[in-house]
């Protein structure tokens, strides 16, 4: 296919400006940092030492995922990566279901991120938790506020990407100097609840949580046609933020989980603000929970810019409507994002009579699930473009897409029956309207020409 829908030119992101490599490498780990890892340590706490290995777990097989892709997105630069790879090696078919599922993911994250964005704002406004309906109510703003963000242009939430990734670093870097200072002082040792068994089904399920905060390593391949030389920029920035986002979120995360006294972790809305207000000083709670807003809202900027590439593309492509292919002035997919965070506020709307931990959990295992459905179709794709000649053959690159398909298989199980199911059958609901699309195209395929006049 040509990309191109009723006049419409795909590569009309030159017009309104593209990400360049810093923008691109914010885009990485900025939708990475700010993913869930700021609440993640509630979850993790019970499971003791099996989170640490669940975190090493989860870096490994997510850069052998990483590293799949990125080849991906280096012989066959631009695109949008769920779309483009599944389409290439499968057919449109499964294209469509992997960039449809993809997208699900998207405006769930996004879902999450404003709650976990209000669950830390709760530390500054107490009221914000003890309301019953007011935390989903207060997460909607955000995700409406940055879709006017980026409804204004791909360069204008670069830019507001950018800011705050460079923010939410402060209080990760924080954690990780103040845990060794600790540690190598002698003043604190890591907490009774760690001496927890280490178990299979902890390890499992650590690495099933874990994996969600680093979700968003894939983000530029999506976002393909915005970036500027595709080819170099996008696995770079892929397996450079990766890597460091991973160590970074173990050492920060392991600093929360495993030094704060046994109990208080779990029973905390915002436990990084925890850590910081029991081992500084109480007056930090606030401020640190006020950087960690920063750092949702960043992840969320980024993905709302996600969401309209996948929409965008599949429209283009004429397989969703041609209404969801326009584009404002600024040059952005405006209806497509609108719908987008519609859904996303929805979801939250939706379950908002758990609570900001169940509800941040319970988003986390579906969002994961249905991610995970991209990196399985993903290294699938990677075997049947290298034996077509699509993408090059390198020395271990089949055994690191073998390893990163099983984990990826590994950890759709661990996520649980109910996120399975969720993010199965939200998959499998966008397969009547390609079925209806396919048959309208071909229906128009087949109308004759209309006789000149």
């Amino acid at each position: 296919m040509d990309g191109t829908q009723d006049g419409i030119d795909p590569s009309g992101a030159k017009a309104h400006g593209r990400l360049g490599v810093g923008m691109c490498i914010a885009l990485v780990v900025g939708n990475m940092i700010g993913s869930g890892v700021f609440l993640l340590p509630v979850s993790l706490a019970p499971l003791g030492w099996s989170s640490v290995y669940g975190w090493l777990l989860t870096i490994g097989g997510t850069l052998c995922v990483a590293f799949v892709l990125a080849r991906l997105a280096r012989d066959m630069a631009g695109g949008c990566g769920p779309f483009t790879y599944a389409h290439a090696a499968f057919g449109p078919a499964v294209g469509f279901t992997i960039a449809w599922s993809y997208w699900i993911s998207v405006w769930v994250a996004n879902a999450t991120l404003a709650v976990a964005a209000v669950s830390n704002l709760s530390i500054l406004f107490p009221g914000l938790a003890s309301t019953p309906g007011l935390p989903a109510i207060a997460a909607i703003v955000p995700i409406w506020g940055l879709t006017v963000v980026n409804c204004l242009g791909v360069r204008r939430a670069g830019g507001v990407q950018s800011l705050t990734t460079i923010l939410k670093i402060v209080p990760l870097a924080g954690a990780i100097v103040i845990g060794a200072w600790l540690l190598l002082t002698g003043k604190v040792s890591p907490a009774p609840a760690t001496s927890q068994p280490v178990t299979a089904a902890g390890i499992r399920m650590a690495a099933t949580l874990t994996l969600f905060a680093l979700l968003g390593f894939e983000s530029a391949l999506v976002a393909g046609d915005r970036i500027e030389n595709p080819k170099t920029t996008i696995p770079r920035a892929t397996l450079f933020g990766t890597a460091i986002t991973g160590l970074i979120y173990l050492l920060a995360c392991s600093a929360v989980t495993l030094l704060l006294p046994d109990g208080a972790v779990t029973r905390s809305n915002a436990p990084f603000a925890l850590f910081f207000s029991t081992f500084v000083h109480p007056a930090l709670g606030p401020v640190i929970a006020l950087f960690v807003v920063v750092a949702a809202l960043g992840a969320l900027n980024g993905y709302v810019l996600l969401q309209g590439e996948l929409l965008l593309t599949l429209a283009r492509e004429r397989m969703l409507p041609a209404w969801f292919a326009r584009e404002n002035r600024h040059g952005t997919p405006q209806r497509a994002h609108i719908v987008s965070s519609g859904l996303a506020s929805a979801v939250v709307l939706a379950n908002y009579t758990r609570g900001l931990a169940d509800l941040f959990e319970f988003m986390v295992l579906v969002t994961t699930s249905v991610s995970i459905i991209f990196y399985m179709a993903g290294t699938l794709a990677s075997f049947r473009l290298l034996r077509t000649g699509r993408i090059c053959a390198s020395r271990g690159f089949e055994a690191i897409a073998v390893v990163g398909f099983l984990y990826s298989a590994w950890t759709f199980y661990g996520a649980g029956l109910e996120a399975s199911i969720w993010s199965l059958a939200m998959t499998a609901a966008g397969l009547p309207i390609y079925l209806f699309m396919a048959r309208s195209g071909s229906k128009r395929a087949a109308m004759p020409a209309r006789p000149e006049a």
